[in-house]
């Protein structure tokens, strides 16, 4: 039997039917309401293709129960971090230094890297390595995606 879940996302209030409590946020974002920036890459939560935020916290998606997220904890995606008009800061660097090559782990470097932005405006080129750590970058656009976020820091 289908249990019912209302869910904050990107400041909407959106319900969608779960047939396993355990059933990871990720498929919920991606196949229930079609937000495709978190992506699904190794389903483990050790890539972070699949970032988004729980309260601000990057959190990774594809091992997130849905019904761990609490009523009243606000989930945020690349689609509600900014618009194409209105980009967030992050995704306008990423954008000025073309820190996207493949795609594959871009959602995660971009909301990884607001997330640590929202707690230290002005990070080192160190603590932003380290912040990025886990997220996989397959085609090795390493350097432009810390340029990307220096870039961004000097915005905010």
């Amino acid at each position: 039997m289908a249990q019912s879940v209302s869910l904050d996302v990107n400041g909407r209030a959106v319900t969608a039917a779960l047939d396993d409590p355990e059933t990871p946020l990720l498929y919920v974002l991606r196949d229930d309401l079609g937000l495709h920036g978190p992506r699904f890459g190794c389903g483990l939560g050790q890539c972070g293709s699949c970032t988004v935020h729980i309260d601000g916290q990057a959190v990774r998606s594809c091992v997130t129960p849905t019904s761990s997220v609490k009523p009243g904890q606000k989930i945020l995606t690349l689609e509600g971090l900014g618009s194409p008009e209105a980009p967030h800061p992050v995704q306008k660097a990423f954008i000025e230094e073309q820190a996207a090559q493949c795609g594959y782990c871009i959602n995660g470097m971009i909301m990884q890297s607001a997330a640590l932005l929202s707690k230290n405006k002005q990070p080192s080129e160190d603590e932003i390595r380290q912040a990025l750590v886990g997220n996989l970058c397959r085609c090795g656009t390493h350097l432009r995606i810390v340029r990307a976020v220096k870039r961004a820091s000097e915005t905010l």
